[in-house]
């Protein structure tokens, strides 16, 4: 992972939970390839209805703040996201065993 895009993507929320998408567990994957930002994320369940706001929201951050000249973004389903994705402080908001 690159800790710069993390750090970028960290700003970007999920709209059904008010949380950032990184602290959430829904990246699975940020590269900085050559001039290429490359990002695979996922969502908390398949028929969610965010996705394109969640990687239009993605692009549009990286476009304005990563200085790649490309971005790529990946919507994945494998593996599956679970709530042990999720930081440490979330689980522990949420009431989830950490």
């Amino acid at each position: 992972m690159d800790e710069k895009l993390i750090e970028i993507l960290r700003d970007v929320i999920d709209p059904e939970t008010g949380h950032s998408i990184v602290d959430m567990g829904m990246i699975y994957r940020a590269e900085m390839i050559g001039d290429r930002a490359e990002v695979d994320f996922t969502l908390t369940y398949p028929g969610c209805p965010i996705g394109e706001e969640i990687e239009e929201e993605i692009r549009s951050i990286l476009n304005v703040r990563s200085g790649a000249k490309e971005i790529v973004a990946r919507m994945v389903w494998t593996p599956r996201w679970t709530e042990d994705r999720m930081s440490e402080e979330l689980r522990l908001e949420y009431g989830y065993p950490v």
